[in-house]
């Protein structure tokens, strides 16, 4: 680091002051503010679904999910902890995704695949601040990768607007249980189109595996026609067939510039606020949300949104809840519904019609407590 010499000045005497400079390699360009990280919950510190899932979808870690196919036996996504004393825990990182693999044992089919993937809203391209058009304007993906076996891993960034572009890049050889960083500095390109809305934009998938019906004549670090037959070069089937190897990732960032700068620790209520804009579990432990009964003897139920959703959500519903107001209690096991009154981002929590007898009018509340500890209701507007 290099050092600048001024002079402090205080009153009539003057001192000398040497101050270290900024080292700029790890400053991006359009980035001295705000979020420079592109991707949430990249350090997987959130995690409202639950810890370890073998759903096909969303079913641990905001913002990311596994997708597979063909699988003999179902893998497993979990949200693990950074053992101590490993380059990642020395850097702030407590916590990594993981997929472990299972027993394949009808081996690597063509249509068979493992995804990694995190889905980007297109505004949030479109506003970044990288100039997407233009080959000499740069965004940088970082992220650290552990594999229990030794070989070398494929990736992609498929955009959605206008004709679809794939980028696509690989790890590199990786040593078996060792962590390491990769990092990848992607050029625009005139063929890149990212609506200003709130649509998927691009997504990224980290592939423990591509089967045969996915790969082909692919170039690395190229943007091109996006062909769902030839997204990465063929992948080499070993972890996919080696009986519960595992594939783990932590600090994920995508950042705009050219260098790959320090990975942007937030808080774990900034990462949630951030997640809480595409799902929202709510309940578990005597929650409560305020309402009031209607005119059909339903209940207006008012949760606490701590950010507008994306969109409106689909809900979900574990088990039933509780209703008290002026006439007493019951429950319900009926899902709730958005109702007509949510008109807004910040209303679109808003359910209603239980299906619940109450005084009409009269302030009410409802809670997943009690004998309903553990219920909850998920509000969803995951891309």
């Amino acid at each position: 680091m290099s050092q600048t010499k001024a002079q402090l000045v205080s009153g009539t005497t003057a001192q000398d002051l040497t101050v270290d400079n900024i080292n700029t390699t790890s400053v991006n360009s359009g980035q001295t503010s705000g979020s420079k990280n592109l991707v949430i919950n990249g350090a997987f510190q959130v995690v409202q679904r639950g810890t370890s899932n073998t759903t096909n979808g969303y079913g641990t870690v905001d913002r990311f999910r596994i997708l597979y196919n063909g699988t003999d036996e179902n893998p497993t996504q979990a949200q693990v902890d950074v053992a101590s004393g490993t380059t990642p825990y020395t850097l702030g990182f407590r916590k990594a995704y993981r997929v472990q693999n299972g027993n394949q044992s009808g081996g690597a089919g063509g249509a068979d695949y493992i995804i990694i993937r995190t889905i980007l809203e297109a505004q949030d391209i479109a506003n970044s601040g990288w100039n997407y058009l233009s080959s000499s304007s740069n965004i940088t993906l970082s992220f650290w990768v552990k594999s229990s076996v030794a070989q070398t891993f494929y990736g992609n960034l498929v955009s959605y607007d206008g004709t679809p572009q794939n980028y696509a890049f690989e790890t590199g050889s990786l040593t078996a249980d060792t962590w390491t960083k990769i990092t990848k500095t992607i050029p625009g390109n005139s063929n890149l189109t990212f609506d200003n809305n709130k649509e998927a934009g691009v997504r990224l998938n980290i592939l423990p595996f591509f089967g045969a019906s996915y790969t082909g004549s692919v170039t690395l670090n190229q943007w091109a026609a996006y062909s769902g037959s030839a997204q990465t070069p063929a992948n080499t089937s070993t972890w996919y067939t080696t009986d519960n190897a595992t594939f783990a990732i932590t600090g994920v960032q995508l950042e705009i510039g050219s260098t790959a700068t320090d990975f942007e620790h937030k808080s774990f209520t900034d990462d949630y606020l951030r997640c809480a804009r595409y799902f929202q579990r709510l309940g578990g432990n005597r929650q409560y949300f305020a309402g009031r009964t209607s005119n059909n003897d339903g209940l207006f139920i008012s949760p606490s949104c701590p950010v507008p959703m994306r969109n409106t959500p689909t809900i979900s519903m574990s088990g039933s809840y509780e209703l008290f107001s002026s006439s007493g209690q019951g429950s319900s096991s009926t899902t709730p519904v958005i109702d007509t009154y949510a008109t807004d981002d910040f209303n679109q929590c808003f359910v209603g019609n239980v299906g619940l007898s109450g005084a009409n009018g009269y302030c009410s509340d409802a809670r997943t407590g009690t004998a309903r500890i553990g219920n909850t209701i998920d509000f969803d507007a995951e891309l």
